[in-house]
């Protein structure tokens, strides 16, 4: 009698037995845990397990994938290490349970190795090894793959289509493109497999070859499944290429395969992207209709659609009826009220969720960092490293970076380079550039340098950050060393590297070099200045006292003037003390950025440095009448762990009274002072 029919069955038929006074047989025993652990009962399956009076090995097997399957691995080990004769599927279960569970992944080598030496001589199947190959690609371990690979290509076990999609995949995951595409091409050689096809179309979609890709998907299309469509959909989709997205999705039903989550969610995504909101209400229109809008997948997809599109209210009603906490519907809607400027619901949303993963308090973090919130970001930061986790996410780190870069705080940034050591986070380049431009900017370039220094690879992005540094600095002549550095080891400056460099050149009044890099631009670059390089320009004219230079290099710029520019004029102006030509820049000034009260007021500062008052009188009414006002003056502090903010014009600060007490006895002491002066000199 089979008992897999139904849950009821197998409970009516084990109350009969237990009614009868029967013992039930070894089989009809497994029959039940299997029956029971599959609808979740795993403590009744676990009973009558342990009142068995004779197990076999399958009697084990199962009670142990029902713990694996309610993510018990404490009690799964336990059983295990009282198996008293272990079989393939004994091993294989616990190795997948620790693999396929984060933070678990050591265990499941060690009972890969422990298989390898076990007495009983079980043997490694293809399943083991699988199993091992997506784990190394979980774990980017190109070295213990490549062993692998070796084992089965001795054992024989890299022949069938899993075989050779599990090396594809572990390949092309562990940064090895070519070697994944050498085994598809031996595994294909006598025919196609579409699991191995499948794989490498995943795989070339994943390096973004997508080329390489539709011409793989469509070679033999026949075989194509709904597997391949979605593979290529979202391979378009991650690789910003949306409209191929949508057009491939569309593409997809027209060929007679129906959409399924992996579909809706792909090209959700892509609407996300493009900010397509009326596409992705119609997609949102048609799931409700078809009733598979509870599905996870596509809720958490229309969820961040809304998100991404500003559109809050319609995301918080999508979320609201999935009724069950979803981190990555979450994470959306937290930066989109960040977007928005809404910190407070998105903190609301943060302490919502009692199960928080790395991407959350990075989504979390970074919308206070944004926001300008440095503070709170700086205090959740220091609540993470307080969990005690395992799981870190880079973009962390940057965003922090960023943080202290913005502030120009330096303390709080060695803490975090520090903490990056003392996990041992694998440091990849945007985080040491980000390291680097943060002590750039915090007034530290020797340890930028330092750390610049012991790199052994040095892409164009941080030599573009190193040699800002320098010219921000002062360290003219070691940001042109360190560019003609770079152009020796081959590396091709960018746009951004000669903007670095041209700040090198006006802040130490390099005319002559500064020209000359400029021209080197086109001539031997093919690089079209743009805005910034421009001012640049106009502004080393104007340190050198050469104002005519600038003017006749602003009549050659061939694009329309825009505010910065022209701003950048007016200092030279003020610089030179050339009233005139100030006065001629004003009404384009004015004309670009009219509503803009920094402009008034950087014009009043040219008058009044020459003492036209009445000019600096005319501006003032002419901003006060636009009912105008330049942005607020702000300062601050780092004492200790605090940061004290100073605004202009503001008594706020809780130690108010006793800042301007100081600064009283201050100016008194410096008046005296200078009275002193006064009556020596006499």
């Amino acid at each position: 009698m089979s008992l897999a029919r139904s849950l009821k069955d197998g409970l009516q038929f084990h109350a009969q037995v237990i009614k009868s006074g029967f013992t039930p047989t070894v089989f009809t025993s497994n029959q039940l845990i299997h029956l029971y652990s599959k609808n979740g009962l795993i403590r009744e399956a676990y009973r009558l397990f342990d009142e068995m009076p004779e197990r076999n090995v399958y009697s084990w097997n199962t009670v142990i994938n029902a713990y694996i399957k309610a993510q018990n691995l404490s009690n799964a080990q336990n059983l295990f290490d009282a198996v008293p004769e272990k079989d393939s599927v004994t091993y294989n279960s616990l190795i997948s349970g620790y693999a396929n569970r984060d933070g678990f992944e050591d265990r499941a080598v060690r009972l890969f190795l422990q298989m390898q030496n076990d007495c009983d001589g079980v043997r490694r199947d293809e399943f083991t090894l699988t199993t091992m190959l997506n784990l190394t690609a979980k774990l980017s371990a190109l070295s213990w793959g490549q062993q692998l690979h070796s084992f089965m290509l001795k054992t024989a076990n890299d022949l069938s289509g899993f075989a050779v999609s599990s090396l594809i995949d572990m390949y092309s995951k562990s940064g090895s493109f070519p070697d994944a595409w050498t085994v598809f091409e031996r595994g294909s050689s006598s025919a196609v497999d579409l699991v191995s096809k499948n794989a490498m179309v995943a795989a070339c979609c994943r390096e973004g070859k997508l080329d390489l890709a539709q011409n793989l998907f469509w070679s033999k299309h026949q075989m194509n499944d709904s597997v391949s469509w979605n593979t290529m959909i979202a391979g378009f989709a991650q690789n910003g290429q949306e409209e191929k997205a949508i057009e491939m999705f569309k593409c997809m039903a027209v060929e007679g395969f129906s959409w399924n989550e992996h579909s809706f969610a792909s090209v959700l995504s892509a609407f996300s992207s493009l900010k397509a909101l009326k596409m992705g209400k119609e997609i949102h229109s048609w799931v409700v209709k078809k009733g598979i809008d509870s599905n996870p997948f596509i809720s958490s997809g229309i969820v961040d659609l809304y998100s991404k599109c500003g559109n809050m209210n319609y995301a918080e009603f999508v979320y609201l009826k999935m009724k069950v906490e979803n981190s990555f519907a979450v994470t959306s809607m937290i930066v989109g009220y960040a977007a928005e400027g809404n910190m407070a619901e998105a903190r609301r949303l943060f302490d919502s969720l009692a199960d928080k993963n790395s991407v959350v308090w990075t989504a979390m973090i970074s919308g206070y960092v944004k926001t300008q919130q440095s503070d709170d970001a700086f205090e959740l930061f220091r609540q993470f490293m307080e969990r005690d986790a395992r799981d870190y996410d880079a973009l962390l780190f940057i965003n922090l970076l960023g943080a202290c870069t913005t502030q120009a705080i330096v303390d709080p940034g060695k803490q975090i380079h520090a903490y990056i050591m003392k996990v041992g986070i694998e440091i990849d380049e945007k985080v040491v550039t980000a390291v680097v431009d943060m002590y750039c900017k915090c007034g530290s370039i020797g340890y930028a340098e330092r750390i610049f220094q012991n790199l052994a690879s040095r892409d164009l992005i941080l030599h573009n950050v190193m040699i800002a540094g320098y010219a921000h600095h002062g360290y003219e002549y070691e940001a042109l060393q360190l560019f003609e550095e770079m152009v020796k080891r081959g590396l091709q400056p960018d746009a951004v590297t000669f903007v670095a460099i041209l700040s090198a050149c006006r802040h130490s009044g390099l005319v002559e070099v500064g020209e000359n890099y400029f021209s080197s631009m086109t001539e031997d670059y093919s690089i079209l200045p743009e805005r910034d390089h421009y001012a640049c320009m106009i502004d080393l004219y104007g340190r050198a006292n050469q104002l005519e230079k600038a003017t006749v290099f602003m009549d050659k710029i061939p694009m329309e003037l825009d505010a910065i520019i022209l701003g950048t004029f007016i200092n030279a102006c003020k610089m030179n003390r050339n009233v005139k030509l100030a006065n001629d820049a004003e009404e384009k000034l004015l004309k670009i950025e009219g509503d803009n009260g920094a402009r008034y007021v950087q014009l009043a500062g040219v008058y009044a440095s020459e003492g036209r008052w009445d000019e600096m009188g005319r501006i003032m009414k002419k901003m006060r009448g636009k009912e105008l006002r330049k942005h607020t003056g702000c300062s601050w502090l780092q004492v200790g762990n605090r940061r004290h903010t100073f605004i202009s014009n503001d008594r706020s600060h809780s130690e108010t009274e006793a800042v301007h007490a100081m600064l009283d006895c201050l100016i008194q002491e410096l008046v005296a002072s200078i009275h002193d002066e006064e009556e020596l000199s006499q």
